[in-house]
This record gives C-alpha cells, structure tokens and sequence, in this order.
C-alpha cells in the first residue's frame, strides 16, 4: 500500500502554473474595467479592445478572442490586424505569462493616456485637430500643422502653446520612449531657414518637444527624441488639398516597451 501511496504523489500533475495564470486573468479583468469606464462600448472600442488583447498576446496557436472590428487601425507600417492569439510554442508557461502581463500592464495604461488624452479633446472642441490611436506599435497622437504653425514656419502659434502645455501634463510620469515627429505635404519649400521639407519638418518637431519641456518638469529627457519625416510619410493624398492638410503634421509616438515574441 505505501509503495502505490508513493506513486501516486509521484505522477500527481504540477499545478505551481495556477498562481502566475491567476494573476494574468486578474489583470485581463482590470483591462475590462478600463473599458468599460471609457464610456459606450461601440464596435470602435470593441476594435480597440481585439487589437490590444493581441499586441499583448502575440501570433501563435491557441486562439482566444476574434471580433468583427470592421475598418482595420494599421501601424505606421502597414502591418494587417491579426486574430488574437496565444503563442506557447516557444516559451514556457512561466514565461509566456509573464510577458503576456507586462505587456497587458503597458496596454492598460496606455488606454488610459488615451482615455484622458480624448477627454481633452472632447473637452477643448479639437477633434478637428487632434485624434489618437493605439497600435502595435504604441499610442499614437496625431495634431494637424494649422493648430501649431503658420504656413512655412516653424514656431508655435501663441494659441497653440496651451495645446502643447496640455499634451506635455498628459505625458507626465510615462517611461516609455516617446517620439515627436514632424511631416509635411509634397509642396517643395526653399527659403534661408528651410531649404526643403526636412529642415522644416524636423525642426517643427523640435520646438514642439522643447516648448513642452518648458511646460512639464517631470517629463524625462532622455526618454525623448525628435525626428523629421519631410513629405515621405503621407496619411493622405498629395494631389488634393484635403489631402496635403492631412499629411502637414506632428505626431508623437508613445512607443511600447513590452515587445511580446511571436
């Protein structure tokens, strides 16, 4: 009898993964809370949501959520949505839900960046201007040129200072890198200061991000780079007018620290 007792505890299955995935469903549920206080749940968020459970989770075998989301949200690189997925294929159990918390971590804050970021829009009557997205590569906050500069330069408009002191308080306390990107139309430019589109383009971006440095002590630094795109990173046609005032604009990247392995 004591050598079956002896056994049968030999061949009882390791259950020590029940605690780390305990953990993972603990913050999906605090993903879902996040959501749900971002107000009506329309199919954009229900998008939002497939898309952010698969940054976190990666490509793999096991599928876990599939929704209609209907007009994909593309990264700056194009890349086509995906099915939400589990990969644990590569990893361990340990491993794979460790990562899949940190980066289910970084997507619930970075909702709520977004949350408080459109509630300022909302609030200032931008949504002509200003409009955010979250993709594989981060969140991402777009402003068109005219709520910052005139036509050709490079220096924030008085009005638009407020804009760019609020953007920086919304930045507070992040550790993520964090780009300022500037872009412009097609239209060639040619004067003492900007000899082309890069010069205008890249300098825009600086004095954006250095005009919110001077507005929010606690933003880092080194967390932080500037970068101009000129006219080769369009959103819209070059061809119409409509189109060129999409693409004439600054872009910051709030980019994702926690990079899930596919």
């Amino acid at each position: 009898m004591s050598r079956k007792h002896a056994k049968h505890h030999e061949e009882h299955a390791d259950e020590s993964w029940l605690i780390p995935y305990a953990d993972l469903l603990t913050l999906l549920l605090a993903l879902f809370i996040v959501l749900f206080a971002m107000g009506k749940t329309d199919e954009k968020k229900f998008g939002e949501m497939g898309r952010s459970f698969n940054v976190a989770f990666g490509g793999g075998a096991a599928t876990l959520f599939s929704f209609n989301q209907g007009p994909p949200v593309v990264s700056p690189q194009d890349a086509p949505p995906q099915t939400t997925q589990l990969n644990t294929s590569l990893m361990s159990p340990s491993q794979t839900t460790a990562d899949s918390q940190a980066a289910l971590r970084e997507t619930v804050q970075l909702l709520q960046v977004k949350e408080a970021v459109d509630r300022y829009i909302k609030a200032a009557g931008l949504g002509g201007d200003l409009e955010t997205q979250l993709t594989e590569d981060g969140l991402r906050i777009r402003i068109r040129d005219s709520a910052l500069f005139r036509s050709g330069q490079a220096d924030l408009l008085p009005e638009s200072r407020v804009l760019a002191g609020n953007v920086a308080k919304l930045l507070a306390g992040l550790n993520q890198q964090i780009i300022v990107a500037g872009h412009t139309d097609n239209v060639p430019i040619n004067t003492a200061q900007f000899p082309s589109n890069w010069e205008l383009s890249g300098m825009r971006a600086v004095n954006f991000m250095r005009f919110m440095f001077t507005q929010e002590a606690t933003l880092k630094p080194a967390n932080f780079s500037a970068v101009g795109y000129s006219e080769y990173r369009p959103v819209g046609p070059n061809t119409t007018n409509e189109g060129r005032a999409k693409n004439r604009r600054v872009e910051i990247w709030i980019l994702r620290s926690q990079k899930t392995t596919n």
